[in-house]
């Protein structure tokens, strides 16, 4: 029996704009939050940087559980064990084992979504 189409829920984060050099050496300043002085707005942009770097994370975890399936993969001559996985991505071995099956599902489009 076929698999059933997987949905894809993508929240449309607000854009994570990069800040100045000289911004980010001060401990204090954060993507200008601390220069927002009405409430409603900076909860507002707060809640936008929140959901982006949720987002973000989601990504990123998926994009490391795919790599970690990669390399892994039994077909490749130059695998990795799970033991060097974890090390390289400063893991646990249990933990880089899941990260392996789960990137595995991601490429059959068989994982669930992690929201």
């Amino acid at each position: 029996m076929a698999e059933p189409e997987r949905t894809e829920r993508r929240l449309r984060p607000a854009p994570l704009l990069f800040e100045p050099s000289e911004a980010a050496a001060d401990p204090e300043h954060f993507f200008d939050l601390e220069s927002i002085e009405d409430p409603r707005e900076l909860l507002a942009r707060a809640t936008e940087l929140t959901l982006a770097f949720r987002a973000a994370q989601d990504r990123a975890v998926e994009f490391q559980a795919m790599a970690a399936a990669q390399l892994a993969d039994p077909t490749r001559f130059d695998r990795l064990s799970p033991g060097a996985i974890a090390e390289a991505a400063d893991w646990t071995e249990d933990y880089a084992r899941k990260m392996i099956e789960f990137g595995v599902e991601l490429q059959r489009g068989t994982a669930p979504d992690l929201d």
